[in-house]
């Protein structure tokens, strides 16, 4: 191999120590030397452009949401430097060297590029460096070193507000044991850490997980009367009248969006609504709620509706199905990862909740936990964003009644919630009662769908969530 790059020096040196020979400059215009060498500029500090590799997924540009460093800051390897956001996921991006940051290349916000440099660092000759063949070009990593979810046999999963704690203590997540979900790294992990180094007594933590607050309208009694004639408020932002049209790119989620909804207009859409009491759900969950909550779980209605549109996929497969794009073939999933609209600052994202047709309502409950506190932060990864077989959207959230769903593509059904109401309904006497009623609005493609097999899926999804007691004769 051919010398390609020499900087001005007064000689060659071989890196093992027992051949170190000098040449003269001239001779290398006449000699064939091996890439068992590095220049002695070397000893002082080798700038490194560290590149943005192939994330996958055909991932080609990211924007920079969050930089973990500043120029002239010290990393090791697997520190996270960046947070890049792509229009299927948040990434993390780890060091490969141990260095001195030198130069961003992009401020937030920004689109960096696969291929281009994200950061210059400087690499220190005392502590040993890469091959010249690294310093030159930086060869692509895996996906699992960027996404954090292996570095030397470890999962680190840890939010921004974690690894923040982190750097300030100067402490590398690769050495914190996490006693989280998936080995997820905790506050608490980092401040036992600390307290194992610096020999100070922390008081003891009787859970693993973190136990969110009660939102305040559960720490607050409240008279029902008040909670009914609560209006909406308007979020406050101030107006800015600047008397101009502002153009702006479509990046990330909403990028995702444009991707995914074109490709929706080509299904045929049928729609297929209905109403359900959920009182008797709605006394359960009340029961429920304070015993998930000691064990660090927020127990919402979404785990029973997911929980009993699973048993209805087991009933009528075809909704948890995919068709090929030249409608020849339809593959059934063996698995039902069904997914769950999420409005976020980031736009509309779909994570989806992995083999729930082996889950518990609980297990489902904590992870829906994990994927909601992941989406507020955008730190949701591909693994959470792909896979999906099914889709329920809880537009009741907002304060919709009936909606008209959109497949995600290739799914062919997809269910979308209203919210819940107190209306008078009659029972079998024909006395009026109080009932907890919400609308459902179901959209199935129909070139393999037919409204009498929507129907009979909607109305055993139904009779779970109205006798709650029928979903223990089938749960695993």
């Amino acid at each position: 191999v051919c010398i390609h790059r020499v900087r001005s020096c007064s000689g060659i040196r071989f890196i093992k120590s027992k051949y170190v020979c000098v040449f003269d400059k001239s001779a290398l215009k006449y000699s064939h030397q091996q890439r068992l060498f590095r220049t002695s500029a070397v000893s002082c500090g080798q700038i490194v452009q560290f590149k943005l590799s192939d994330i996958g997924e055909g991932i080609t540009e990211v924007t920079v949401k969050e930089w973990y460093i500043k120029e002239g800051d010290s990393v090791s390897q697997f520190d996270s430097i960046c947070e890049v956001q792509s229009d299927k996921a948040s990434v993390t991006i780890t060091s490969r060297y141990d260095g001195i940051i030198r130069k961003l290349h992009y401020n937030l916000d920004e689109i960096a590029y696969v291929g281009k440099p994200l950061v210059d660092i400087e690499i220190d000759a005392s502590k040993g460096v890469a091959p010249e063949e690294d310093v030159v070009e930086t060869p692509p990593m895996s996906h699992e070193e960027h996404t954090h979810q292996e570095i030397k046999g470890h999962k680190t999963l840890a939010t921004p507000a974690v690894r923040r704690l982190a750097m300030e203590n100067n402490i590398k997540l690769s050495e914190v044991v996490g006693t989280g979900k998936d080995n997820r790294i905790l506050k608490e992990d980092i401040l036992n850490y600390l307290a194992k180094q610096t020999g100070a007594i922390l008081p003891p933590s009787p859970k693993a997980e973190i136990i969110p607050p009660l939102p305040k309208s559960e720490t607050v009694p409240t008279d029902p009367k008040d909670k009914a004639r609560k209006i909406p408020v308007p979020v406050s932002r101030p107006i800015v009248f600047s008397g101009k049209d502002k153009t702006e790119p479509i990046t990330g989620f909403h990028k995702a969006m444009v991707k995914t909804m074109s490709a929706a207009l080509k299904i045929p859409h049928f729609g297929y609504c209905d109403e359900i009491d959920l009182t008797q759900l709605v006394q359960l969950r009340e029961e429920l709620k304070p015993l998930a909550q000691v064990r660090g779980v927020k127990l919402s209605f979404m785990p029973f509706f997911i929980k009993a549109a699973s048993l209805g996929l087991l009933q009528y497969p075809i909704l948890n199905a995919s068709l090929d794009e030249s409608c020849q073939n339809v593959t059934y999933k063996a698995s039902h990862n069904i997914g769950v609209a999420m409005d976020t600052e980031q736009g509309l994202i779909v994570p989806n909740v992995k083999n729930v047709q082996v889950c518990s309502v609980f297990e489902i409950a904590s992870e829906l936990n994990r994927l909601q506190s992941l989406g507020s932060a955008g730190q949701l990864g591909t693994n959470d964003l792909t896979g999906g077989t099914f889709t329920l959207s809880n537009i009741g959230t907002i304060g919709g009644t009936y909606a008209k769903p959109v497949i995600l593509p290739p799914e062919v059904a997809i269910g979308a919630l209203g919210k819940i109401q107190v209306l008078p309904r009659f029972n079998g006497k024909g006395e009026v009662f109080k009932a907890q009623i919400m609308n459902v609005s179901w959209s199935a493609d129909h070139r393999i769908i037919d409204g009498a097999t929507m129907a009979r899926f909607s109305n055993l999804w139904k009779s779970y969530l109205e006798n709650p007691a029928l979903m223990l004769l089938d749960l695993k």
